[in-house]
């Protein structure tokens, strides 16, 4: 089964009458979803969308996404679920990029889609209030002649280096992403998934198909509020992947918030790193749950990487709770020299390389960052800094883009980082590079102060100072209020560095 629709059409054959999706007081079968994507398959045929065609959908998180994926897929279109977050000027770019035949939005984002031109940008715009009216004006359409490396997503990339890039995902890549993680993460029809990531992110939308895949319930959550999660969790969810900011809001809501969370039997995380005192409060808190951490880009369908429950709680190798586990079922990994391309040893820094059938087809209508980002035999350069273990776990450093040099000497982010994390008085804190004439870049310290803490600059340096060799150390610190970050979660460390680079050419 390599094809998108493929698994729903298994269970609605195997089990047509267990639940198979619950969304706000929407609940349906599996022979009922399946019903409905075939009549949304019809309307979107009748509607006149083609092979190769694109759909876009603005809104929270709703249903209409993710079976628009699954019905357009079977006509050989691709699904684009625009980032709600972004402003019309970003919108405008991502539908002129990649040009829908038609945009579907919801109420909440009618302003957002008029002032990015959607109408004269769009050929056909449907509000999602119209949306069950439009399904059920379908005749069921089995689909067209597809093929597995047919594009069936589009995501969008962050764009925390720069304009968004359009990722496409083929039925190919999703499905072995999808069959990779259930076989890894058992999930299966007695599991019950909670998506509450938004579906423009990979880790939504990707989390919602492997439910699918594995005939898992799903739980589609409009929007990750504490009434919405805890009201899913109450409602059998058994299983989520969640980031770790939300992480951090449960466990700084009390004992009530963290015992209710304490009903899921498996918490997968990712996104962005979870520094390790807050990962250690997490073990402690839920014992019984299975934490497991996930790495991954957009570009490999979603995760390429998994730390298992019992890897987090393995006595004999805590220091893998500061690795992103190993590779999927699938993938192949390297540590590749990023300037003589050759493979490095174990323990040996450099850039994480990955194959996969879950790579990306390639970025829309970019060839040349396309070229970039894969090579011709496949492989697919993350764009981050790393090493592997001698049992080939994967430890991630930091971005290529965001590794400091100072003197000559390499300084990543995430090892400075999780020093600073241990700093009484820190709530949070990143470092970047900024502008120094001796040693090119020098390293500053951006820290959110805990509540009712009083530190000084002098206080997080001389912390460093004491665990850290001198070059990796701070010699400046910045307190700030929160932290710029992107929708997923992501410090938008580009953000931070701007005001110090102004004028001043930086790689």
């Amino acid at each position: 089964m390599t094809l998108l629709r493929d698994r729903l059409d298994h269970w609605a054959r195997l089990r047509p009458d267990d639940l198979a999706l619950t969304f706000g007081e929407q609940a349906f079968t599996w022979g009922q979803w399946r019903m409905r994507v075939l009549r949304l398959t019809g309307a979107l045929r009748s509607a006149g969308v083609r092979a190769g065609d694109r759909i876009a959908v603005l809104d929270l998180n709703h249903i209409a996404t993710v079976e628009l994926t699954l019905a357009a897929s079977a006509l050989g279109a691709a699904t684009v679920p625009a980032n709600f977050r972004l402003s019309p000027d970003q919108i405008r770019y991502i539908l002129s990029d990649c040009r829908p035949v038609m945009l579907f939005v919801g109420a909440g984002f009618a302003d957002v889609a008029a002032a990015a031109g959607a109408d004269t940008l769009v050929p056909r715009l449907i509000a999602l209030d119209e949306y069950e009216a439009f399904l059920a004006a379908g005749q069921p359409d089995p689909g067209a002649n597809v093929e597995p490396d047919d594009v069936c997503l589009v995501m969008y990339t962050s764009g925390t280096t720069g304009r968004p890039k359009g990722a496409q995902l083929t039925h190919r890549g999703v499905v072995a992403h999808s069959a990779a993680c259930c076989a890894v993460m058992a999930i299966g029809p007695a599991v019950t998934t909670m998506v509450a990531m938004p579906l423009f992110h990979v880790g939504g939308s990707g989390y919602a198909l492997l439910g699918i895949y594995g005939g898992a319930r799903t739980i589609l959550v409009r929007e990750p509020t504490p009434a919405a999660l805890f009201g899913a969790i109450a409602s059998g969810a058994t299983h989520t992947f969640i980031v770790p900011t939300v992480i951090h809001g449960i466990l700084a809501a009390g004992s009530q918030a963290i015992a209710a969370f304490g009903g899921l039997r498996s918490i997968s995380y990712g996104a962005a790193p979870m520094p390790l005192p807050m990962l250690r409060q997490a073990l402690d808190a839920w014992p019984e749950t299975d934490l497991v951490q996930v790495y991954g880009m957009t570009e490999i369908a979603g995760v390429a990487t998994l730390l298992t429950g019992a890897a987090h709680r393995d006595p004999a190798h805590p220091e893998r709770l500061a690795s992103g586990g190993l590779p999927l079922p699938g993938v192949e990994a390297r540590i590749v020299d990023p300037v003589t391309l050759e493979d490095v040893k174990p323990g040996q820094k450099g850039e994480i390389w990955f194959r996969s059938a879950q790579v990306m087809r390639g970025y829309l209508n970019q060839p040349e960052a396309t070229a970039e980002a894969k090579t011709a035999d496949g492989w697919l350069r993350s764009g981050d800094i790393g090493r592997t273990d001698d049992a080939g776990f994967v430890y991630v450093l930091d971005r290529v883009k965001d590794m400091i040099i100072t003197g000559g000497e390499n300084v990543y982010g995430p090892e400075v980082e999780s020093v600073l994390d241990a700093c009484p008085g820190v709530s949070e804190g990143v470092v970047i590079g900024v502008p120094d004439e001796r040693w090119g870049e020098a390293v500053k310290a951006i820290v959110v102060r805990a509540p009712g803490a009083e530190l000084s600059a002098d206080d997080v340096i001389g912390f460093c100072r004491a665990r850290l060799a001198h070059f990796q150390c701070p010699t400046s610190v910045d307190f700030v209020a929160d932290l710029p970050r992107s929708a997923t979660g992501k410090v938008l460390k580009r953000t931070l560095r701007e005001p110090y680079w102004t004028d001043v050419s930086r790689v």
